[in-house]
Protein backbone atom coordinates (compact mmCIF):
# COMPACT_ATOMS: atom_id res chain seq x y z
CA UNK A 1 0.00 0.00 0.00
CA UNK A 2 1.33 3.23 -0.76
CA UNK A 3 1.71 6.17 1.71
CA UNK A 4 0.18 9.16 -0.53
CA UNK A 5 -1.27 8.89 -4.16
CA UNK A 6 -1.02 12.25 -5.76
CA UNK A 7 -3.67 12.60 -8.23
CA UNK A 8 -1.85 15.85 -10.84
CA UNK A 9 1.73 16.02 -11.90
CA UNK A 10 1.40 19.97 -12.63
CA UNK A 11 3.28 22.15 -9.80
CA UNK A 12 1.59 21.48 -6.65
CA UNK A 13 1.58 17.77 -7.34
CA UNK A 14 4.92 17.45 -7.70
CA UNK A 15 5.90 20.23 -4.93
CA UNK A 16 3.78 17.65 -2.76
CA UNK A 17 5.44 14.66 -4.29
CA UNK A 18 8.71 15.96 -3.56
CA UNK A 19 8.83 16.78 0.27
CA UNK A 20 7.15 13.44 1.23
CA UNK A 21 9.63 11.63 -1.24
CA UNK A 22 12.55 13.33 0.46
CA UNK A 23 11.06 12.33 4.11
CA UNK A 24 11.13 8.51 3.08
CA UNK A 25 7.26 8.10 2.20
CA UNK A 26 6.02 5.61 -1.04
CA UNK A 27 4.45 8.23 -2.95
CA UNK A 28 3.34 7.84 -6.66
CA UNK A 29 2.14 10.75 -9.02
CA UNK A 30 -0.71 9.86 -11.43
CA UNK A 31 -1.05 11.78 -14.23
CA UNK A 32 -3.81 11.64 -17.47
CA UNK A 33 -1.29 13.13 -19.80
CA UNK A 34 1.51 11.68 -21.17
CA UNK A 35 3.82 14.59 -19.98
CA UNK A 36 4.74 16.39 -16.58
CA UNK A 37 3.45 20.05 -15.87
CA UNK A 38 0.08 20.52 -16.51
CA UNK A 39 -0.97 23.82 -17.40
CA UNK A 40 3.04 24.92 -17.69
CA UNK A 41 4.56 23.32 -20.97
CA UNK A 42 7.25 24.09 -22.79
CA UNK A 43 8.24 23.29 -26.39
CA UNK A 44 11.50 23.94 -28.31
CA UNK A 45 10.47 26.55 -30.65
CA UNK A 46 13.03 27.35 -32.77
CA UNK A 47 16.52 27.84 -31.66
CA UNK A 48 14.99 28.34 -27.60
CA UNK A 49 12.72 26.79 -25.27
CA UNK A 50 9.64 28.76 -24.68
CA UNK A 51 6.35 28.23 -23.05
CA UNK A 52 3.45 27.54 -24.60
CA UNK A 53 1.70 27.29 -20.83
CA UNK A 54 1.93 30.00 -17.90
CA UNK A 55 5.50 31.44 -18.06
CA UNK A 56 5.82 34.36 -16.03
CA UNK A 57 6.67 34.66 -12.10
CA UNK A 58 6.77 38.31 -10.24
CA UNK A 59 8.98 39.21 -7.46
CA UNK A 60 6.31 39.36 -4.73
CA UNK A 61 6.07 35.71 -5.35
CA UNK A 62 8.54 34.27 -3.07
CA UNK A 63 7.81 30.37 -2.82
CA UNK A 64 8.25 30.56 -6.59
CA UNK A 65 11.30 31.90 -7.00
CA UNK A 66 12.94 30.40 -4.22
CA UNK A 67 12.51 27.51 -6.23
CA UNK A 68 14.23 28.50 -9.43
CA UNK A 69 16.69 29.63 -6.82
CA UNK A 70 17.12 26.07 -5.67
CA UNK A 71 17.10 23.99 -8.93
CA UNK A 72 20.00 25.94 -10.19
CA UNK A 73 17.26 27.86 -13.07
CA UNK A 74 17.64 31.13 -14.28
CA UNK A 75 15.21 33.97 -14.72
CA UNK A 76 15.34 37.16 -16.60
CA UNK A 77 13.39 40.15 -17.47
CA UNK A 78 10.53 40.58 -19.63
CA UNK A 79 11.63 42.89 -22.42
CA UNK A 80 9.17 46.45 -21.38
CA UNK A 81 11.19 49.05 -22.99
CA UNK A 82 9.92 51.56 -25.92
CA UNK A 83 7.11 52.20 -27.32
CA UNK A 84 3.62 50.39 -26.59
CA UNK A 85 0.66 49.82 -28.52
CA UNK A 86 -3.23 50.49 -27.15
CA UNK A 87 -6.14 49.36 -29.58
CA UNK A 88 -9.91 50.53 -28.78
CA UNK A 89 -12.68 50.36 -31.47
CA UNK A 90 -10.38 50.77 -34.80
CA UNK A 91 -7.92 53.88 -32.58
CA UNK A 92 -4.75 53.23 -32.44
CA UNK A 93 -2.46 54.94 -29.97
CA UNK A 94 1.18 54.94 -29.28
CA UNK A 95 2.24 55.13 -24.78
CA UNK A 96 5.28 54.72 -22.58
CA UNK A 97 5.16 53.62 -19.17
CA UNK A 98 2.55 51.40 -17.40
CA UNK A 99 -0.87 53.29 -17.71
CA UNK A 100 -2.10 53.06 -21.78
CA UNK A 101 -3.02 56.46 -22.79
CA UNK A 102 -6.32 58.11 -22.43
CA UNK A 103 -8.03 60.81 -22.14
CA UNK A 104 -7.75 63.13 -19.48
CA UNK A 105 -11.23 62.56 -18.04
CA UNK A 106 -10.41 58.27 -18.88
CA UNK A 107 -7.81 58.67 -16.97
CA UNK A 108 -9.57 60.56 -13.96
CA UNK A 109 -12.08 57.58 -14.29
CA UNK A 110 -9.32 54.66 -14.51
CA UNK A 111 -7.71 56.07 -11.28
CA UNK A 112 -11.16 56.08 -9.83
CA UNK A 113 -12.18 52.80 -10.66
CA UNK A 114 -8.58 51.58 -9.47
CA UNK A 115 -8.97 53.27 -5.95
CA UNK A 116 -12.46 51.60 -5.59
CA UNK A 117 -11.20 48.35 -6.60
CA UNK A 118 -8.54 48.64 -3.80
CA UNK A 119 -10.31 49.43 -1.22
CA UNK A 120 -13.12 46.73 -2.13
CA UNK A 121 -11.45 44.25 -1.85
CA UNK A 122 -9.23 44.53 1.20
CA UNK A 123 -12.90 43.75 3.09
CA UNK A 124 -13.13 40.28 0.75
CA UNK A 125 -10.50 37.85 2.60
CA UNK A 126 -9.68 35.48 -0.16
CA UNK A 127 -9.63 32.38 2.15
CA UNK A 128 -13.14 33.21 2.64
CA UNK A 129 -14.72 35.73 0.38
CA UNK A 130 -18.48 34.84 1.66
CA UNK A 131 -17.94 35.98 5.10
CA UNK A 132 -17.10 39.55 3.34
CA UNK A 133 -19.68 42.56 4.03
CA UNK A 134 -22.48 42.56 1.68
CA UNK A 135 -20.96 39.82 -0.04
CA UNK A 136 -24.29 38.35 -1.45
CA UNK A 137 -24.68 41.02 -3.24
CA UNK A 138 -21.42 41.25 -4.72
CA UNK A 139 -21.66 37.67 -5.66
CA UNK A 140 -25.08 38.45 -7.29
CA UNK A 141 -23.25 41.41 -9.05
CA UNK A 142 -21.58 41.08 -12.58
CA UNK A 143 -18.28 42.86 -12.89
CA UNK A 144 -19.13 44.69 -15.65
CA UNK A 145 -22.25 45.85 -13.60
CA UNK A 146 -20.04 46.55 -10.62
CA UNK A 147 -17.47 48.67 -12.71
CA UNK A 148 -20.41 50.48 -14.35
CA UNK A 149 -21.67 51.87 -11.07
CA UNK A 150 -18.37 53.86 -10.95
CA UNK A 151 -18.70 55.50 -14.19
CA UNK A 152 -16.19 53.55 -15.87
CA UNK A 153 -16.08 54.51 -19.44
CA UNK A 154 -16.53 52.77 -22.84
CA UNK A 155 -12.69 53.30 -22.83
CA UNK A 156 -11.80 52.30 -19.62
CA UNK A 157 -14.10 49.34 -20.13
CA UNK A 158 -11.92 48.18 -23.20
CA UNK A 159 -8.99 48.74 -21.85
CA UNK A 160 -10.10 46.85 -18.35
CA UNK A 161 -11.54 43.95 -20.41
CA UNK A 162 -7.63 42.91 -22.27
CA UNK A 163 -6.53 42.65 -19.56
CA UNK A 164 -9.18 40.62 -17.88
CA UNK A 165 -9.25 37.93 -20.88
CA UNK A 166 -5.91 37.56 -20.32
CA UNK A 167 -5.47 37.11 -16.82
CA UNK A 168 -8.99 35.05 -16.81
CA UNK A 169 -9.69 34.21 -19.93
CA UNK A 170 -13.24 35.57 -19.29
CA UNK A 171 -15.61 38.17 -20.07
CA UNK A 172 -16.15 41.07 -17.39
CA UNK A 173 -19.95 40.03 -17.26
CA UNK A 174 -18.73 35.86 -16.72
CA UNK A 175 -17.59 36.78 -13.36
CA UNK A 176 -18.89 37.38 -9.97
CA UNK A 177 -17.57 40.86 -8.27
CA UNK A 178 -16.93 39.11 -5.39
CA UNK A 179 -14.44 36.62 -7.20
CA UNK A 180 -12.95 39.28 -8.78
CA UNK A 181 -12.24 41.07 -5.67
CA UNK A 182 -11.05 37.81 -3.43
CA UNK A 183 -8.64 37.10 -6.76
CA UNK A 184 -7.01 41.04 -6.46
CA UNK A 185 -6.57 40.78 -3.13
CA UNK A 186 -4.87 37.40 -2.92
CA UNK A 187 -2.34 39.21 -5.45
CA UNK A 188 -2.09 42.68 -4.49
CA UNK A 189 -4.14 44.58 -6.47
CA UNK A 190 -5.09 44.61 -10.70
CA UNK A 191 -2.17 46.59 -11.68
CA UNK A 192 -0.21 43.92 -9.70
CA UNK A 193 -1.72 41.18 -11.81
CA UNK A 194 -1.88 43.28 -15.06
CA UNK A 195 1.37 45.00 -15.26
CA UNK A 196 5.32 43.64 -15.97
CA UNK A 197 7.49 45.40 -14.42
CA UNK A 198 6.98 44.86 -10.38
CA UNK A 199 4.28 42.86 -11.09
CA UNK A 200 3.47 39.56 -12.24
CA UNK A 201 4.96 39.83 -15.28
CA UNK A 202 8.03 40.68 -14.66
CA UNK A 203 10.51 37.83 -15.10
CA UNK A 204 10.68 34.51 -17.21
CA UNK A 205 12.87 31.25 -16.65
CA UNK A 206 15.55 31.07 -19.56
CA UNK A 207 14.87 27.13 -19.27
CA UNK A 208 11.27 27.55 -19.67
CA UNK A 209 8.41 27.09 -16.61
CA UNK A 210 7.97 23.59 -16.86
CA UNK A 211 11.71 22.95 -15.54
CA UNK A 212 10.25 23.75 -12.50
CA UNK A 213 8.10 20.63 -12.48
CA UNK A 214 10.42 17.87 -14.03
CA UNK A 215 13.04 19.47 -11.41
CA UNK A 216 11.23 18.58 -8.66
CA UNK A 217 10.25 15.25 -9.95
CA UNK A 218 14.27 14.35 -10.64
CA UNK A 219 15.98 15.96 -7.87
CA UNK A 220 17.23 13.68 -5.14
CA UNK A 221 15.26 10.52 -5.37
CA UNK A 222 13.25 10.46 -8.44
CA UNK A 223 9.51 10.97 -8.15
CA UNK A 224 7.43 7.38 -9.34
CA UNK A 225 5.23 8.47 -12.15
CA UNK A 226 2.58 6.63 -13.81
CA UNK A 227 1.69 8.96 -17.01
CA UNK A 228 -1.19 8.30 -19.25
CA UNK A 229 -3.35 7.45 -16.53
CA UNK A 230 -5.96 9.21 -15.70
CA UNK A 231 -8.33 9.06 -12.61
CA UNK A 232 -11.97 7.78 -12.74
CA UNK A 233 -13.01 6.96 -9.24
CA UNK A 234 -11.71 7.14 -5.71
CA UNK A 235 -13.59 4.53 -3.10
CA UNK A 236 -12.50 4.77 0.46
CA UNK A 237 -12.11 2.06 3.02
CA UNK A 238 -11.55 1.95 6.84
CA UNK A 239 -7.68 2.86 6.74
CA UNK A 240 -6.93 3.29 3.09
CA UNK A 241 -7.93 5.05 -0.55
CA UNK A 242 -8.55 3.07 -3.86
CA UNK A 243 -7.92 4.80 -6.89
CA UNK A 244 -9.19 3.19 -10.05
CA UNK A 245 -8.69 3.85 -13.66
CA UNK A 246 -7.39 2.07 -16.76
CA UNK A 247 -4.19 1.70 -14.89
CA UNK A 248 -5.91 -1.01 -12.92
CA UNK A 249 -6.46 -0.22 -9.27
CA UNK A 250 -3.72 1.43 -6.60
CA UNK A 251 -4.32 1.46 -2.72
CA UNK A 252 -2.81 4.43 -1.07
CA UNK A 253 -3.66 5.53 3.01
CA UNK A 254 -4.06 9.22 1.41
CA UNK A 255 -4.71 10.73 -1.90
CA UNK A 256 -4.24 13.95 -2.72
CA UNK A 257 -6.32 15.67 -5.86
CA UNK A 258 -4.83 18.63 -7.69
CA UNK A 259 -7.37 18.92 -10.19
CA UNK A 260 -8.90 22.29 -11.18
CA UNK A 261 -12.52 22.59 -10.22
CA UNK A 262 -14.03 21.22 -13.09
CA UNK A 263 -12.35 18.35 -13.44
CA UNK A 264 -13.16 17.08 -9.81
CA UNK A 265 -16.88 16.83 -10.71
CA UNK A 266 -15.90 13.94 -13.35
CA UNK A 267 -14.08 11.74 -10.80
CA UNK A 268 -16.73 9.86 -9.08
CA UNK A 269 -16.10 9.39 -4.94
CA UNK A 270 -17.16 6.92 -3.00
CA UNK A 271 -18.55 8.07 -0.24
CA UNK A 272 -19.62 10.73 -2.42
CA UNK A 273 -18.31 13.78 -1.92
CA UNK A 274 -21.81 16.11 0.25
CA UNK A 275 -24.30 17.14 -2.47
CA UNK A 276 -24.03 20.97 -1.53
CA UNK A 277 -20.31 20.75 -2.22
CA UNK A 278 -21.08 18.87 -5.29
CA UNK A 279 -23.22 21.92 -6.75
CA UNK A 280 -20.86 24.25 -5.88
CA UNK A 281 -18.11 22.57 -7.42
CA UNK A 282 -20.45 22.34 -10.51
CA UNK A 283 -20.39 26.64 -10.57
CA UNK A 284 -17.42 26.70 -11.71
CA UNK A 285 -16.08 27.14 -15.55
CA UNK A 286 -12.15 27.37 -16.69
CA UNK A 287 -11.32 30.31 -18.53
CA UNK A 288 -10.85 30.32 -21.87
CA UNK A 289 -7.46 30.91 -23.89
CA UNK A 290 -5.31 30.04 -26.91
CA UNK A 291 -1.96 31.53 -26.32
CA UNK A 292 0.02 31.79 -29.59
CA UNK A 293 3.74 32.26 -29.85
CA UNK A 294 5.02 33.62 -33.30
CA UNK A 295 8.80 33.29 -34.21
CA UNK A 296 10.90 35.85 -36.36
CA UNK A 297 14.76 36.27 -37.68
CA UNK A 298 14.58 38.81 -35.95
CA UNK A 299 13.14 41.32 -33.37
CA UNK A 300 12.08 44.54 -35.86
CA UNK A 301 10.22 46.00 -33.28
CA UNK A 302 12.31 46.95 -30.97
CA UNK A 303 14.65 48.13 -33.90
CA UNK A 304 12.12 50.64 -34.37
CA UNK A 305 11.27 51.57 -30.65
CA UNK A 306 9.02 49.59 -30.00
CA UNK A 307 8.67 46.95 -26.53
CA UNK A 308 6.48 44.32 -28.38
CA UNK A 309 3.79 45.21 -26.19
CA UNK A 310 -0.11 45.79 -27.36
CA UNK A 311 -3.21 45.69 -25.61
CA UNK A 312 -6.18 45.82 -27.58
CA UNK A 313 -9.92 45.43 -27.18
CA UNK A 314 -10.50 44.70 -30.59
CA UNK A 315 -9.15 40.94 -30.70
CA UNK A 316 -8.32 38.85 -30.95
CA UNK A 317 -5.32 39.06 -29.16
CA UNK A 318 -5.67 40.54 -25.97
CA UNK A 319 -2.38 40.88 -24.85
CA UNK A 320 0.97 40.69 -26.69
CA UNK A 321 4.34 40.81 -25.18
CA UNK A 322 8.36 40.06 -26.82
CA UNK A 323 8.63 36.78 -25.68
CA UNK A 324 12.62 36.56 -27.00
CA UNK A 325 15.22 34.56 -25.71
CA UNK A 326 17.45 35.90 -23.02
CA UNK A 327 20.07 35.79 -25.20
CA UNK A 328 18.27 36.57 -28.36
CA UNK A 329 18.84 33.51 -30.12
CA UNK A 330 15.05 33.18 -30.64
CA UNK A 331 13.27 36.11 -31.71
CA UNK A 332 9.53 35.90 -30.71
CA UNK A 333 6.17 37.28 -29.79
CA UNK A 334 3.60 35.98 -27.18
CA UNK A 335 -0.07 37.01 -27.31
CA UNK A 336 -3.38 35.62 -25.78
CA UNK A 337 -6.52 34.89 -27.58
CA UNK A 338 -9.50 34.93 -24.38
CA UNK A 339 -12.59 35.04 -23.63
CA UNK A 340 -14.69 36.05 -26.40
CA UNK A 341 -12.14 35.76 -28.72
CA UNK A 342 -11.04 32.55 -27.96
CA UNK A 343 -14.70 31.35 -28.20
CA UNK A 344 -15.13 32.89 -31.54
CA UNK A 345 -11.65 31.27 -32.88
CA UNK A 346 -12.58 27.76 -31.55
CA UNK A 347 -14.98 27.50 -34.55
CA UNK A 348 -12.43 28.12 -37.11
CA UNK A 349 -10.23 26.29 -39.44
CA UNK A 350 -6.57 26.46 -38.39
CA UNK A 351 -5.76 28.71 -41.58
CA UNK A 352 -8.71 31.24 -40.59
CA UNK A 353 -7.16 31.10 -37.09
CA UNK A 354 -3.90 32.29 -38.22
CA UNK A 355 -5.15 35.22 -40.35
CA UNK A 356 -6.90 36.30 -38.15
CA UNK A 357 -3.88 36.31 -35.25
CA UNK A 358 -1.30 37.35 -37.98
CA UNK A 359 -3.93 40.70 -38.83
CA UNK A 360 -4.33 41.59 -35.34
CA UNK A 361 -0.05 41.44 -35.23
CA UNK A 362 0.35 43.55 -38.66
CA UNK A 363 -2.14 46.23 -37.70
CA UNK A 364 -0.57 47.07 -34.08
CA UNK A 365 2.87 46.16 -34.82
CA UNK A 366 3.50 47.21 -38.47
CA UNK A 367 3.70 44.17 -41.94
CA UNK A 368 6.50 42.73 -40.70
CA UNK A 369 4.72 40.92 -37.63
CA UNK A 370 2.33 39.72 -40.36
CA UNK A 371 4.98 37.28 -41.76
CA UNK A 372 6.44 34.98 -38.95
CA UNK A 373 9.15 31.97 -39.96
CA UNK A 374 6.94 29.55 -37.41
CA UNK A 375 3.52 30.19 -35.40
CA UNK A 376 2.93 28.09 -32.93
CA UNK A 377 -0.84 28.21 -31.23
CA UNK A 378 -2.36 25.85 -28.46
CA UNK A 379 -5.94 26.09 -27.94
CA UNK A 380 -6.35 24.89 -23.68
CA UNK A 381 -9.92 24.04 -24.35
CA UNK A 382 -9.39 21.67 -26.23
CA UNK A 383 -6.71 20.17 -23.56
CA UNK A 384 -9.00 17.42 -22.28
CA UNK A 385 -6.91 17.83 -18.89
CA UNK A 386 -7.41 21.20 -18.68
CA UNK A 387 -10.80 22.21 -20.27
CA UNK A 388 -9.15 25.92 -20.21
CA UNK A 389 -6.56 28.41 -19.26
CA UNK A 390 -5.46 30.20 -17.83
CA UNK A 391 -7.71 29.30 -14.34
CA UNK A 392 -10.88 28.13 -13.37
CA UNK A 393 -13.48 30.92 -12.35
CA UNK A 394 -16.73 30.89 -10.08
CA UNK A 395 -19.88 32.07 -12.30
CA UNK A 396 -21.48 34.55 -10.83
CA UNK A 397 -23.96 33.61 -6.91
CA UNK A 398 -21.11 30.46 -6.31
CA UNK A 399 -19.31 31.84 -3.97
CA UNK A 400 -22.35 32.43 -1.50
CA UNK A 401 -24.03 29.27 -2.84
CA UNK A 402 -23.81 26.09 -0.74
CA UNK A 403 -20.73 25.96 2.10
CA UNK A 404 -18.17 28.49 1.36
CA UNK A 405 -15.38 28.57 -0.76
CA UNK A 406 -13.20 26.31 1.77
CA UNK A 407 -15.34 23.87 2.03
CA UNK A 408 -15.91 23.78 -1.69
CA UNK A 409 -12.56 23.58 -2.94
CA UNK A 410 -9.71 22.88 0.17
CA UNK A 411 -11.58 21.20 2.99
CA UNK A 412 -10.19 17.72 3.00
CA UNK A 413 -12.96 14.59 2.35
CA UNK A 414 -11.88 11.81 4.62
CA UNK A 415 -8.40 10.59 3.47
CA UNK A 416 -8.65 12.83 0.22
CA UNK A 417 -6.90 16.27 0.27
CA UNK A 418 -7.28 18.74 -2.06
CA UNK A 419 -4.33 21.00 -3.31
CA UNK A 420 -3.57 23.16 -6.71
CA UNK A 421 -3.77 27.28 -7.69
CA UNK A 422 -7.64 27.44 -7.51
CA UNK A 423 -7.44 26.32 -3.82
CA UNK A 424 -4.75 29.00 -3.01
CA UNK A 425 -5.04 31.46 -0.68
CA UNK A 426 -2.16 33.44 -1.91
CA UNK A 427 -1.73 34.05 -5.72
CA UNK A 428 -4.87 32.23 -6.84
CA UNK A 429 -3.72 31.09 -10.02
CA UNK A 430 -0.11 31.27 -10.47
CA UNK A 431 2.57 29.02 -10.28
CA UNK A 432 3.12 30.97 -6.98
CA UNK A 433 -0.59 29.74 -5.56
CA UNK A 434 -0.34 26.24 -6.75
CA UNK A 435 3.34 26.10 -4.47
CA UNK A 436 1.38 28.01 -1.35
CA UNK A 437 -1.37 25.12 -1.86
CA UNK A 438 1.39 22.47 -1.53
CA UNK A 439 2.49 23.77 1.80
CA UNK A 440 -1.06 23.61 3.05
CA UNK A 441 -1.75 19.75 1.93
CA UNK A 442 1.92 18.90 3.30
CA UNK A 443 0.66 20.46 6.45
CA UNK A 444 -2.68 18.49 6.74
CA UNK A 445 -0.66 15.25 6.07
Amino acid sequence: MLDTLIVGGGLAGLAVARALVDAGQDVVVLEARDRLGGRLHTERLGAAELDIGGQWVGPGQPRVNRLIDRLGLTRFPTFTEGTKVLEIDGRIRTYRGNIPTLSPLGLAQMQLLLTVMERKMKKVDPVAPELAPDAARLDATTLDTFRRRWGASPDVRAVMDAALRAIFGAEADEMSALHFLAYLNASGGFLALAEAEGAAQQDRIVEGAQALVTGLASAGTPVRLRLGSPLHALREGDDHVVASGPFGELLARRVVLTLPPPLLTKVRFDPPLPPERMAALSRWGMGAAIKVVALYDRPFWREQGYSGEVVSSDGPLSIVYDDCAHDLSQAALVGFVAGRDAHALQGLEEADRERHVLGALARTLGEEARHPTALRMIDWGAEPWSRGCPVALAAPGALTYGPGLAATLRERHGRIHFAGTETAREHIGYMEGALESAERVLTEL
